[in-house]
């Protein structure tokens, strides 16, 4: 056996506001509890669900409030260190992978967890996407076919079909999170993070506090509340009113630049490794390819980007941010911005306006496009900008504001045109999950692209351990997909987390999975 010890290291605002504040038990007048004893966060909500098979955004969920932890855990780098894991060993075809988990560690309720409980929480997740229960797919990131748990050894053996470069990293993924099967994971999941359950609101907050039981150190804070705030400016000023001490991603560019220059408040940033694009439904009328490339030509991304939502993203026409070392110097643009030219392949194709009523028609039909967004990163204000751009080529495109879990769902029934999201592009280390997104035999295509070059090149992608030859093979990937016109890409986003003097350590993490963190302390 190959044996690897170390893993690299809309109400008004004000009003908004006010009703938030009184909210707050720990910030209220009546409480008596020390301030320094209770963290008050900020944050969108992302799934009204805490059961991580649910949808992806729950996963999220369940590692960033720090409720689950998975067996390893991402640095800054996306390498996978030891966490519920503590030391593991892998077969020379790396197909058979053995873990050993930490001795002592309990769930947050004082349960026992063994090797036997964290079989069946990962199993919980297969059967949940088999089923066809949850729309989480774990299988994106492994595939497996046994794994076993020893309670005696405290190990569990996962054996594949075929090799994984470095299933530690897939494992770190909080679809891989480790909870407690018993636990009512819906509303209540019980894991092994610092921080448990007292009452969760759906929709609106969730109130907790210190996990007696947690295993790696002392839980800096008796209590902590989430609220859950859409915008971003509320979100600002919720912070500079001392209602909440952190907030995530506040991404309006004003009221960050406020935050950034107040020697009140600290802002972390982090370089992003995220894309902000729109699912383009194929289909549907968006089938059509010269309809697809005219699209395209006709956003400004650079506007878009620079202006309208103020800088916070950098245009990119790859999936794949040009930070990651994939070949984004290389990458030619098949679509750039130009009016014209998308004018002309419309009216070359006979997408035309008949009826004069200054939108084109295609076979017979008014083109009207619908495209659904929800709150978070700006994906919105990208959604408003590009009707308008559209509107001045004649296409009409009604924009539909929604939730995360009302989108998410959608998206998986096919019921849109566009739709924007803001993915971690290597959520396990590598973008091969992400790229998942555009495999014609994929479950998560939920865009219907097919392109058997592409499956050819992604399926070889699998099973390929040479990393030259893995950035070659994505770089191709990633040509594909800009000259089909398979994707809108806005941009690339740097998260950010602002706090308040009263903390320290609330940083953003690169990988993007872990907000509420034993690292944010009360400020000596």
């Amino acid at each position: 056996m190959k044996i690897t010890k170390k893993i690299r290291n809309v109400l008004s605002t004000a009003l908004i506001v006010t009703m938030m504040s009184a909210m707050l038990t720990g910030c209220s007048k009546g409480s008596t509890a020390d301030a320094s004893t209770v963290l008050n966060f900020g944050c969108t909500n992302f799934s009204e669900s805490l059961d991580p098979s649910a949808m992806p955004n729950a996963a999220w969920a369940v590692s960033r409030y720090g409720i689950g932890e998975s067996l390893f855990k991402f640095d800054d780098k996306m390498e996978a260190d030891y966490n519920l894991c503590d030391e593991y060993s892998v077969n020379e075809d790396n197909t058979e992978w053995k873990f050993h988990i930490r001795e002592n560690l309990k769930f947050s309720n004082g349960k026992e967890v063994n090797a036997s409980s964290v079989v069946k929480s990962i199993e919980y997740m297969y059967e949940q996407e088999k089923s066809g229960k949850g729309s989480t797919a774990p299988s994106q990131y492994m595939i497996y076919d046994s794994i076993k748990a020893d309670d005696e050894s405290r190990t569990v053996t996962i054996k594949t079909s075929k090799p994984y470069a470095d299933l530690t990293k897939a494992l770190a993924h909080p679809f891989f999170v480790i909870l407690d099967m018993e636990s009512d994971l819906a509303n209540n999941p019980v894991g092994t993070g610092p921080y448990v359950i007292d009452k969760y609101d759906v929709g609106v907050s969730v109130a907790m506090k210190a996990n007696e039981d947690y295993w790696k150190e002392e839980v800096p804070y008796e209590k902590l509340n989430i609220s859950f705030i859409e915008d971003s400016t509320t979100k600002a000023m919720a912070l500079q009113n001392g209602d909440i001490d952190v907030a995530e991603n506040i991404n309006t560019a004003n009221d960050l630049k406020k935050l950034q220059d107040s020697k009140d408040f600290n802002v972390s940033e982090t370089v992003g490794v995220r894309t902000g694009f729109a699912y383009i439904n194929q289909k549907g009328i968006l089938g059509n390819d010269d309809l697809r490339k005219a699209i395209l030509m006709a956003i400004d991304d650079d506007t878009l980007c620079n202006t309208t939502v103020g800088g916070l993203y950098t245009p990119g026409a790859s999936v794949l941010p040009s930070t990651l070392d994939y070949g984004a110097d290389k990458l030619k643009d098949a679509t750039p911005y130009d009016e014209k030219e998308a004018i002309k392949i419309l009216d070359d194709a006979k997408i035309v306006d008949t009826d004069g009523d200054g939108y084109r028609e295609l076979d017979g039909k008014n083109i009207e496009l619908n495209f659904l967004t929800y709150d978070s990163r700006n994906l919105p204000d990208f959604a408003e900008g590009v009707s308008s751009q559209l509107e001045k080529i004649g296409i009409k495109v009604n924009v539909k504001k929604t939730d995360a879990d009302t989108e998410w769902n959608m998206l998986v029934a096919g019921e849109y045109d566009l739709l924007n999201t803001n993915w971690m592009t290597v959520q396990d280390g590598d973008p091969y999950g992400y790229l998942d997104n555009w495999y014609g035999k994929s479950n998560a295509n939920y865009c219907g692209y097919q392109n058997d070059e592409y499956d050819k090149i992604y399926e070889a992608l699998s099973t390929e351990m040479n990393e030259e030859k893995r950035k070659d093979m994505i770089e191709k990937l990633q040509q594909i997909l800009i000259d089909d016109a398979a994707v809108m890409i806005h941009g690339y986003y740097n998260s950010n987390m602002s706090s308040n003097k009263s903390v320290t350590g609330a940083n953003i993490s690169v990988a993007d999975y872990y907000w509420i963190t034993t690292a944010i302390k009360p400020a000596k």
